[in-house]
């Protein structure tokens, strides 16, 4: 059999991640590919550091896109600044939390756990109390935005904490960059990672990383050598450093690398702050359709993030039935819970250029075909409407 070239269809995604790429970004992606050392390309490195600088909010020197996904970027944090026989305080409150654990656990290091209940944020009191515990811990490490929820923590006070106790951090930012405040420089992080699939409308396969003076100091001054060749920061340095001369240590991802690029000259072009704003609107409208449908969130409103909604499935209903149907009725796609949550919720992301309303009204009105269809208990009819009104009184 001949196999011919791969048509993907064209889907609205509004899961957990990836969003949806903007077309600019597509289009960058298209242009001709150049060597990952050519002066032309050295110029649009050294931009896109400028620009990842105002996405984080830092002045950070060290910050650069990891050519490699949000997990990379997590793996970067941990094997450069966590050696054998270090002690970590991990706060879990989902799935990510305990990658991190893992990771810590492969380097050779004791993980200390903080545990929270999935859905809510995560405890400082409960990690000023493990730091009292534990006087020999080096680092703290947390997700600010916990995917697999829906939940944001408060990272200005767990870093404080964190700083008060004379340990680094290390912050999950994966789905929080570009769509709800982040302030790495203000809230004193020490290292942060993130991933280019989600609020930046960019393609998978990027983790954007930032670290601090003082993490840059430990990277230096390391007894031990970087438990991994490709994410030795002291290696990618020599490669992502400042100026023209340039060390070869990875050939780049280029065109996905022009994506990026244009990605945050978009992110630019509208201003961190009303990227933060459209985020948070358009979860007021999507709450207001689906609170008027009868649905619950899991997360208290103080604590949700407005870029990934956990909301919770209506009882008898199949949760892979109605996102089958989604999809193929209506090309749009959704997210399943994760571990202890799956089953129990369905993941909605407004991410990105995901994230307007057309999309908003667009989901609340295939949800509604679809569970009115199956008899779900549900108030039909009314999610849009109520949706509506809520957008246009923002005017």
């Amino acid at each position: 059999m001949a196999i011919k070239s791969f048509i993907p269809p064209v889907r609205t995604l509004m899961g957990p991640g990836p969003s949806d790429v903007h077309p600019r970004v597509l289009s960058a992606m298209a242009r001709p590919t150049i060597g990952h050392l050519d002066p032309q390309f050295v110029l649009m490195m050294e931009e896109m550091k400028v620009m990842l600088q105002y996405a984080f909010q830092t002045k950070n020197e060290l910050t650069i896109p990891v050519s490699a996904p949000g997990s990379a970027g997590m793996e970067t944090c941990f094997v450069n600044l966590v050696e054998p026989g270090d002690k970590v305080i991990i706060c879990q409150n989902g799935v990510f939390g305990g990658r991190m654990k893992e990771n810590v656990e492969r380097i050779g290091a004791t993980a200390v756990m903080i545990d929270d209940p999935w859905g809510a944020a995560v405890d400082a009191n409960k990690l000023e109390d493990a730091l009292k515990a534990n006087p020999d811990a080096s680092v703290v490490a947390f997700v600010h935005a916990e995917t697999s929820t829906g939940v944001l923590s408060d990272a200005k006070t767990l870093c404080e904490i964190a700083k008060k106790h004379d340990c680094l951090t290390i912050v999950d930012a994966v789905t929080s960059l570009g769509g709800t405040p982040l302030q790495v420089d203000e809230w004193s992080i020490d290292a942060i990672y993130s991933g280019t699939q989600k609020c930046l409308s960019c393609t998978p396969g990027l983790s954007p990383v930032s670290f601090s003076e003082q993490a840059v100091e430990k990277i230096k001054q390391r007894k031990s050598k970087v438990q991994s060749w490709f994410l030795d920061l002291n290696l990618v340095m020599g490669y992502w450093g400042s100026g023209a001369k340039r060390a070869y240590h990875h050939t780049a991802p280029i065109n996905s690398l022009y994506g990026l690029h244009e990605s945050l000259v978009m992110l630019q072009e509208e201003g961190i702050e009303n990227s933060w704003a459209r985020h948070a609107q358009n979860h007021k409208v999507l709450r207001a359709g689906i609170e008027a449908m009868g649905l619950e969130f899991i997360v208290k409103e103080s604590d949700r993030l407005p870029q990934l909604n956990a909301v919770t499935i209506p009882s008898g209903v199949d949760d892979a039935q109605v996102r089958v149907r989604l999809l193929q009725d209506f090309n749009l796609e959704i997210g399943a819970g994760l571990g202890v949550l799956a089953g129990k919720v369905w993941r909605i992301g407004l991410m990105g250029s995901t994230s307007n309303v057309t999309n908003v009204l667009l989901c609340l009105s295939a949800l509604d075909a679809v569970l009115t269809d199956m008899k779900a208990a549900i108030n039909s009819g009314v999610a849009v409407k109520k949706a509506s009104e809520v957008f246009y009184s923002s005017y």
